[in-house]
C-alpha cells in the first residue's frame, strides 16, 4: 500500500508523533469505507489499533493505486 501526503497532514505529523505509516494502513485495511461528511471525494477509516486499543480516525482520499492522507487522529 502506497501513501502520499497532503500538506495538511505533513503539518499535522509533527504534532501525532504517535501515527505511523503501519496505524494508517491497518485503519484503512480493516475498516469499512465510509464517505466523508463534509468532503465528496473523500472517504474515512475508522478502526481500532492494537495493541494499545486506541481509536483511530483516517481521512483519506483513493488515486489509482495509491491512498493520499489527509489527516489522522485518535478518537480517544
Amino acid at each position: 500500500m502506497e501513501f502520499t501526503e497532503s500538506k495538511h497532514w505533513k503539518r499535522k505529523k509533527r504534532y501525532r508523533k504517535d501515527i505511523n505509516e503501519d496505524d494508517i494502513g491497518y485503519a484503512i485495511k480493516n475498516s469499512n469505507i465510509l464517505k466523508d461528511k463534509y468532503w465528496n471525494d473523500a472517504l474515512n477509516a475508522i478502526s481500532r489499533i492494537p495493541p494499545s486499543g486506541r481509536i483511530l480516525k483516517v481521512v483519506y482520499k483513493k488515486e489509482k493505486n495509491k491512498f493520499k492522507i489527509i489527516t489522522a487522529f485518535w478518537l480517544d
